[in-house]
């Protein structure tokens, strides 16, 4: 940045040289002048009043208007001599604390800036003795020609200062406030504290120009030949409030609807809500195999069934071969039910080999079970019976 003013700031004896630069920079969009005829750009020419003729730069003085309208010449030279010891340096005055400097007073911002390598050491120690202290420093300086009140102060590892207008540049606040006593409910006191709780806090950095972003945009619309359409006014009520309690009630919800609507986004999501998702369903498919399902039966005992190729197995206690065979039944029932919800294309030969295997494990248990009661029956004798002679005894 370039320096506008380089001198010291005198700190009792101690002199830190610095170098003053703008803090501050304008953003608002300047217009030319000029003439609705033809366009033309409209230019100011300084031209002499008894003459009427144009004046150069070089030409031109500077003066005071006496009250009789007689102008008084003052030139450079005599500003030059006269007694101004801050011409060339920031004098501290005095420490204040910083909420005794009346916001009212304050003017243009500046940074100061170490002048050189000698001016660190001194720099640093007013910068740290401006922190410890938690005051600011009020001094005395001069710039374009006149003598200036200031504040120095430390804004992150630079010291910073504002300038500040006289104490008798301000003007009273004569005539400004409401005519009259006007008496405030505590109604309405709470309803602008909930509306100050509603509005909260603002990060400063997030503010900005709107007007001049419109501007910029007309701007840009107008040079590449676009229709330019006018914004909607905005109702602001011609400043007559009718009922203060609905206009705060109202700004309030207003105020909590503009704060649900910016924290909606906040999340990861647009609407900020968590996405929900359907559990998809799993289709179990077979190969070969069916899904086994294990209980544990009244006696304590584990059993597990399987609708797979392999018949489903009776309880230890079946006794007869017609138990048995409607037992394999269903579980090559059961078995051909699992394999329809398998692949379609092997369902017909799945089903066909756990027909034939449920006949035979049905065939092997009549068997085992028949021999077994012939055993018991004969007293530890093998009485060789066939099935069909078993049948018609029991008839």
């Amino acid at each position: 940045m370039r320096s506008i003013w380089n001198g010291a700031i005198s700190f009792g004896l101690v002199s830190i040289p610095v170098k003053l630069v703008n803090a501050t920079e304008n953003h608002s969009i300047s217009f030319r002048q000029i003439h609705l005829a033809d366009g033309g750009r409209i230019r100011y020419r300084k031209v002499c009043e008894l003459d009427e003729e144009e004046v150069s730069g070089g030409e031109i003085g500077k003066a005071y208007e006496d009250a009789d309208g007689t102008m008084i010449p003052i030139t450079d030279e005599d500003l030059a001599q006269l007694p101004l010891p801050t011409a060339k340096t920031i004098e501290i005055v005095a420490f204040v604390p910083a909420d005794q400097i009346d916001p009212l007073q304050m003017d243009a911002a500046y940074y100061l800036s170490a002048n050189g390598v000698p001016a660190a050491k001194p720099y640093t120690l007013l910068r740290e003795a401006l922190e410890r202290s938690d005051r600011v420093a009020v001094a005395k300086y001069a710039l374009r020609g006149r003598e200036r009140l200031g504040m120095l102060r430390v804004v992150d590892d630079v010291i910073a200062m504002h300038g500040l207008l006289w104490p008798d540049e301000i003007r009273a606040p004569q005539d400004a406030a409401p005519d009259g006593d006007v008496t405030v409910r505590d109604a309405e006191l709470d309803l602008a504290d909930a509306l100050m709780d509603t509005l909260g806090e603002v990060d400063m950095d997030s503010l900005h120009d709107d007007y001049r972003e419109a501007v910029e945009e007309l701007v840009a619309a107008k040079a590449a030949g676009e229709m330019v359409l006018p914004a909607e006014p905005e109702d602001t009520g011609d400043g007559k409030v009718i009922d203060l309690i609905a206009a705060l009630e109202n700004s309030v919800r207003a105020a909590r609807k503009s704060r649900h609507v910016e924290g909606a986004g906040d999340g990861d999501g647009d609407s900020g809500m968590a996405d929900v998702h359907p559990i998809k369903k799993t289709s179990s498919k077979t190969s070969g195999t069916a899904k086994k399902t294990t209980h544990r039966t009244p006696t304590g005992k584990t059993v597990t069934r399987s609708g797979s190729s392999t018949a489903k197995k009776s309880a230890p206690k079946s006794t007869g071969a017609k138990k048995s065979t409607s037992t394999t039944k269903k579980s090559a029932g059961s078995a051909g039910s699992a394999e329809n919800a398998g692949n379609a294309g092997s369902r017909t030969a799945a089903k066909k080999t756990t027909t034939k295997t449920a006949k035979k494990a049905a065939t092997k248990a009549a068997t085992k079970t028949a021999t077994k009661k012939r055993t018991s029956s004969s007293g530890g004798t093998t009485a060789k019976k066939t099935a069909p002679s078993r049948k018609r005894t029991s008839a």
